[in-house]
């Protein structure tokens, strides 16, 4: 009976031990699980500092773009708002937008499409189609007179004036047409005879057609260094403001020589080229006869850029 008793006491003594332990245990292992996280949380290790970092100069550049970008937007934001400034002091009207007046046709044409059916939309196009067909049909008879008043009048298409008479292939350079504009110098509304290109000075100007010089006209004139050709059969074409004529009275040119460079001479704005086509003795509008480096579209878009003019440089 002692004995048992003291075997309990024993087992007591021992499971006591065996609790501190466990618990001690326990606080160990939390505590190396809280080191390890706030060692994770707040130092990298080499594979993780790598990828972490690795974004930063991107981060970096990528905001010194930005930075970059918003300057050059602002920029170019002023410089339009200038432009548009200089252009009202200049022409006293506000910037002509080409597309505007597209667009509105545009959407005009897609709303009246939009409501009709189909019966509609046939009739519509069936109209097109014998529009079409017309213009195709009265374009065919003219170059049909056309070739026969060449071949029997003795006319030749290297005398009809039909290039521009500068570098022009962007149609960047026209600046005003023929018709009436507003005068730079008396600041009213008068006839423009004729197109002024913005070029700077010393740009070669060409002869439109095959010809002979007419007349050489000096500085003291209103048109300044000016020359005018005449091409026979009724046409002649003048250019005017010029800095440096390259030929004499007389003297034959073929379509395509340079018979002078552009300058600013006589009463002129701004250095640019003023150029007539004069048929039987009526100034007729140049734009018209630039058919032999202009396909459909870039005649319909340097006609709305000549339409856009606001004011004339001589």
């Amino acid at each position: 009976m002692g004995d048992s008793n003291i075997d309990k006491i024993r087992n007591r003594l021992d499971n006591s031990h065996i609790v501190p332990r466990a618990i001690k245990l326990l606080v160990w292992v939390a505590m190396v699980i809280m080191w390890w996280v706030i060692i994770s949380l707040t130092i990298d290790m080499p594979m993780e500092y790598k990828l972490r970092h690795s974004t930063d100069d991107l981060r970096s550049e990528y905001g010194k773009m930005s930075a970059r970008y918003d300057s050059l937007t602002n920029v170019l934001d002023n410089v339009v708002k200038r432009d548009e400034n200089v252009f009202r002091k200049l022409f006293e009207s506000n910037p002509y937008d080409l597309s505007a007046d597209f667009d509105k046709e545009r959407i005009a044409l897609y709303e009246q499409l939009v409501g009709m059916d189909n019966d509609e939309l046939t009739e519509m196009l069936d109209k097109r189609i014998q529009k079409a067909v017309t213009e195709e049909s009265n374009v065919l008879k003219s170059y049909d007179k056309l070739k026969y008043n060449i071949s029997n009048g003795g006319l030749s298409v290297d005398y009809v004036p039909a290039i521009q008479p500068v570098n022009n292939r962007k149609l960047t350079l026209l600046a005003a047409g023929k018709k009436p504009l507003i005068n730079p110098f008396h600041r009213t509304i008068s006839e423009h005879h004729g197109v002024d290109y913005l070029i700077p000075e010393g740009t070669p100007v060409f002869a439109t057609a095959d010809g002979v010089i007419k007349s050489l006209s000096e500085k003291n004139s209103s048109h300044g260094k000016a020359v005018t050709i005449s091409h026979g059969n009724g046409y002649e074409t003048s250019y005017s403001h010029l800095l440096d004529i390259r030929v004499k009275k007389g003297q034959k040119v073929k379509r395509g020589d340079i018979i002078a460079l552009s300058g600013n001479s006589g009463l002129s704005f701004v250095p640019h080229l003023h150029y007539e086509v004069i048929y039987n003795d009526t100034r007729v509008d140049p734009v018209h006869y630039f058919f032999l480096e202009l396909n459909p579209d870039e005649y319909q878009q340097i006609i709305r850029i000549a339409l856009s003019s606001m004011q004339s440089f001589d």
